[in-house]
């Protein structure tokens, strides 16, 4: 593992981070999204404070990664019903 030390700037701020060289590209492209949400929603509610902001960026992120799971979990479960399917088919050639 080839360790790395980047800078990432989120809402005006510079963090620091010690990171698995293979991850860099994957930690930018977080930060661009994030400094993107933060911009949108600047836009649309421009009095709120910064604290606040944050903290809706950080739900609705956890609302999409909590969908993504969700829907992850139906995709697995219709795949070993369509698994178990075809299992149970190719179980009906082999017989004779």
């Amino acid at each position: 593992m080839k360790e790395l030390s980047i800078k990432i700037k989120i809402s005006d701020k510079e963090y620091t981070l010690k990171i698995d060289a293979k991850d860099e590209e994957l930690l930018r492209h977080a930060g661009r999204i994030i400094n993107e949400k933060i911009r949108q929603r600047r836009e649309k509610l421009l009095t709120i404070h910064k604290d606040d902001l944050l903290a809706m960026i950080a739900f609705d992120a956890m609302v999409e990664n909590l969908r993504l799971k969700q829907e992850n979990s139906e995709a697995a479960s219709r795949l070993t019903q369509m698994n178990d399917t075809l299992d149970g088919l190719l179980a009906e050639d082999i017989q004779p």
